[in-house]
């Protein structure tokens, strides 16, 4: 059985997107940094971290495991939770080089065999007023989301350009990654 191990919607709706059976399990796992972890070692780390996690509770499956976490000048910007704690990010976004770490893991409980991988995504954010960004989260609400913007929504007025070679990536699970990942578990999403 294929399991994805997160609680998030977006992570859910894109592996659905590949046509294939899946259950999902929300991992219960730390997902704080370590001291002086960059962000990307921590998305790698955590992707990893939650693979394990529900491969213990499910042993045998095959589970994806996922984290993003987004780079601003060498510091992490987690989920804000709140307007207040997002438009803080977004005022010091704006104007700057966001890099978007996406790492994904896939655990062949079966086999014991482990695919990482991680795809960074740079976003260049406009030089956005307060007003504008303020306006964006009474309509996006993006409080769960790394750097307070739904790229898929209206997030996008936010952005300037966009550079990555997965178009998911950025949403929060890296499919291209994924597609060759299940090829190696034997699993063929185009197979009829």
């Amino acid at each position: 059985m294929l399991l994805l191990a997160s609680s998030s919607p977006y992570r859910r709706h894109l592996l659905e997107r590949l046509g294939i059976p899946f259950d999902v399990v929300s991992p219960a796992i730390d997902e704080r940094a370590l001291n002086l972890e960059k962000p990307r070692a921590t998305s790698l780390r955590l992707a990893e971290l939650k693979a394990r996690a529900v491969s213990s509770i499910r042993p045998g499956d095959v589970v994806i495991g996922s984290d993003q976490v987004a780079d601003l000048d060498g510091v992490a910007l987690g989920k804000p939770g709140s307007a207040g704690a997002a438009l803080e990010q977004l005022r010091a976004m704006r104007g700057h080089l966001v890099v978007f770490y996406t790492a994904v893991c896939l655990l062949d409980g079966a086999s014991g065999q482990l695919h990482i991988d991680e795809v960074p995504t740079r976003v260049r954010l406009r030089n956005f007023s307060d007003g504008e960004a303020a306006r964006y989260l009474q309509i996006d609400k993006p409080y769960d989301c790394a750097g307070s913007a739904k790229i898929e929504a209206l997030g996008i007025a936010l952005v300037e350009s966009v550079e990555s070679t997965d178009p998911t990536a950025l949403i929060g699970l890296p499919l291209i990654s994924v597609v060759s990942m299940l090829k190696h578990a034997g699993v063929n999403v185009l197979q009829p």
